[in-house]
């Protein structure tokens, strides 16, 4: 029997650059086929083909042995192929469920008129089957992030999918959710549905996936079953990076040096409360829990961008009261905040721009920006933090998830921030990119930066932090010196078992 989607050959070029080149694919009707490699492998362009939103050079796609040529997303679909793309594309001043049936709203009978409660109704179900509990009528702007994620899934199920390809769905979720996520798929798969699993978390691949493909360079390097023999994490990781698994490694000297931040009592009504932790010069303090348990808030508070209630913070051991957040920057404090690209840079300037972009006056000249002065402040840090780039000049819309990060974190570096408050630094970025903005973390606190690390990636977590702070519904319930510090134990105190110091 012929697979459910295939590729024969594929090959795609984007001005002078071959994307991807030879690339065989299939994907039977059932199964979870992940598709794995570093950011501009050509993952999400395969994906992208496979899915109507762009058309191949050369080769072709089968559709249940057929060949079939889509010109649009909308081709695939009505064939039964949903791409649910890494980027979340809602839009917030709208409801749930008119996001999800957006362009094909059901219709009554009555004047032919929108049937927003059969258009609710089918909302509810879907979102229930991915285990979500979320008002249909509710508007997108007011959904955390997560939730906006699982959305989008719901919205490509609505289309009753026969092929389903996920681009990095777990990114935002908790564990919790990662685990509805999975029961869903299960269930998918046992209605015939093939699903194309994208994503960088590899023990995603081993609990789901039936096949991994491996991609490099635009080419097909590996296609093996996860069952199979031999294949490990550490084996799919060499492949995608071409490079022994050791290269990772992530060294650090022993931290030493002054408090630099401290909270104590800290509380936002009805986001967290009673926060208590110190941060010191050189030191990694990582801070995580499950998804709404208050991590991002606390981040967010201390750079000012949220009120508090009561509790107080200290900078370099006076007291501080962070207006907002240009006062937190005039105290030495940077945010890379949890979506870089809506939070953290402007795409469409140049990467020269966003680096300047908190303290412009260091590249003017008589009150006028100098790009002399601006190439020299941006190349600096391109070499600093080894952005690749084609130059200052370049928009950084079209760098990579690692390289755009890399851009934030030097935005903070020039602004001369020593006090760095990270929020999720690696969401979306491949094994390779993950491992240098590691070593790129751990390098700034050997050279004396205090940073506190907001992660819900527990293994980030447990690689370079020196203490893990946990969170759960808002309250700290656990502290892990890193001698300590393991997954089960800080699992625990995620879901409100209460760990001392």
């Amino acid at each position: 029997m012929a697979p459910l989607l295939q590729a024969r050959g594929l090959g795609k070029r984007f001005g002078g650059i071959q994307a991807l080149e030879g690339v065989d694919f299939a994907l039977e009707a059932g199964e979870v086929h992940a598709l794995l490699g570093e950011n501009g492998a050509g993952k999400s362009t395969l994906a992208r083909i496979l899915a109507g939103v762009h058309q191949a050079d050369e080769g072709a796609v089968l559709f249940r042995g057929e060949p079939v040529r889509f010109g649009t997303p909308r081709e695939a679909l009505r064939h039964g192929i949903s791409l649910v793309s890494q980027e979340v594309n809602l839009i917030p001043d709208l409801s749930v469920a008119a996001n999800i049936f957006m362009g094909r709203f059901p219709v009554g009978s009555f004047l032919r008129t929108v049937d927003r409660r059969r258009m609710e109704r089918e909302s509810e179900r879907l979102l229930a089957d991915l285990g979500l509990a979320l008002d249909p009528g509710a508007l997108v702007r007011h959904l955390p992030f997560s939730s906006r994620q699982v959305v989008e899934i719901a919205r490509a199920l609505s289309w009753r999918a026969r092929v389903l390809i996920l681009d990095e769905p777990t990114s935002a979720l908790s564990e919790a959710e990662i685990d509805r996520l999975c029961a869903s798929l299960a269930r998918l798969m046992g209605e015939g549905v093939g699903i194309v699993y994208i994503t960088h978390r590899l023990d995603e691949v081993f609990r789901l996936a039936d096949r991994v493909t491996v991609l490099r360079d635009g080419r097909i390097v590996r296609s093996v079953g996860t069952a199979e023999a031999g294949v490990t994490k550490d084996l799919l990781i060499q492949w995608m990076i071409g490079r022994p698994v050791d290269h990772l490694a992530v060294t650090r000297r022993p931290p030493a040096g002054r408090e630099r931040l401290r909270i104590e009592g800290l509380t936002a009504r009805g986001r967290f409360r009673d926060v208590s932790l110190s941060v010191s010069a050189g030191e990694i303090v990582g801070l995580t829990g499950l998804a709404g348990c208050g991590c991002t808030e606390v981040g967010l508070a201390l750079f000012g961008a949220i009120p508090v209630d009561a509790g107080w913070l200290a900078v370099d051991g006076e007291r501080a009261r962070l207006a907002g957040p240009r006062e937190a920057v005039r105290r030495g404090l940077g945010l890379v905040p949890e979506d870089r690209k809506k939070q953290g840079l402007v795409p469409r300037m140049s990467v020269g721009e966003n680096i300047a972009m908190v303290r412009p006056e260091r590249v003017a000249s008589a009150g006028f920006l100098s790009r002399r002065r601006l190439r020299g402040l941006a190349q600096g840090f391109i070499e600093r933090l080894g952005i690749r780039t084609r130059g200052p000049e370049q928009p950084v819309l079209g760098l990579s998830g690692g390289n755009q990060q890399k851009v934030v974190l030097s935005k903070w570096l020039a602004a001369e921030a020593g006090i760095l408050i990270l929020t999720e630094p690696t969401r979306g970025i491949d094994v390779g990119a993950k491992a240098e903005i590691h070593r790129l973390i751990a390098g700034l606190a050997d050279q004396g930066y205090a940073i506190l690390l907001i992660s819900s990636e527990l293994p980030e977590i447990l690689r370079v932090c020196e203490v893990v702070w946990v969170m759960h519904e808002g309250r700290i319930t656990g502290r892990f010196p890193r001698a300590a510090a393991s997954e089960a134990g800080i699992m625990a105190a995620a879901h409100g078992e209460v760990h001392a110091a």
